[in-house]
């Protein structure tokens, strides 16, 4: 791993430390950086550290506000470690059961509750993103990539049949893109 730290790193910059792997700047020192490392969490390291390697730099401003680097963190805590947003489920299955009835009549129905359900479902798609974030910035080939992607695509195919579950559209899984809005 080559460092490229010509200059200032600033509040948002992903980086790939030898020991404590991959990590994102969050904090700017006279001679260290904060870092809160998906693994290892929030470490300080020198900002003269020669074998870290940039994944990504973000240009350093001279004085970040409080709001400025807190909603910068909430983006980092979103990317990095599959923090979901606030997902609704549709108001017309709020206390509603799902019933899964055998072809066999004589063995027992069972009863789920929907919102128990939908949260399972939201959960499986999270998860997903954090997958499709881990490939991406794995150190897979391109082509290796792909075609975890394509799986991780059809994957969202299969799970559009629990759309009908979801209040905004915009949550919904998508089939054809392999994308989650």
């Amino acid at each position: 791993m080559e460092n490229t730290m010509v200059k200032t790193l600033g509040i948002g910059s992903r980086v790939n430390h030898p020991d404590y792997g991959v990590g994102v700047v969050i904090g700017l020192y006279p001679v260290a950086y904060e870092i809160c490392f998906i693994e290892e969490g929030i470490k300080e390291v020198g900002r003269n550290f020669q074998r870290m390697e940039i994944i990504e730099a973000i240009e350093s401003e001279e004085a970040v506000s409080f709001s400025a680097a807190e909603e910068a963190l909430k983006n980092i805590l979103n990317t990095w470690l599959g923090a979901a947003d606030t997902v609704e489920m549709g108001d017309k299955w709020t206390n509603g059961t799902m019933i899964l009835k055998p072809g066999n009549s004589d063995l027992k129905s069972k009863e789920i509750p929907i919102d128990a359900f939908f949260h399972k479902i939201v959960m499986v798609r999270d998860r997903l993103r954090v997958m499709e974030q881990r490939i991406n910035s794995s150190k897979l080939t391109d082509e290796e990539k792909v075609n975890l992607q394509q799986y991780i695509t059809r994957i969202y195919g299969s799970l559009t049949s629990f759309n009908v579950l979801f209040r905004n559209k915009d949550q919904q899984f998508k089939g054809g893109s392999g994308k989650l809005s």
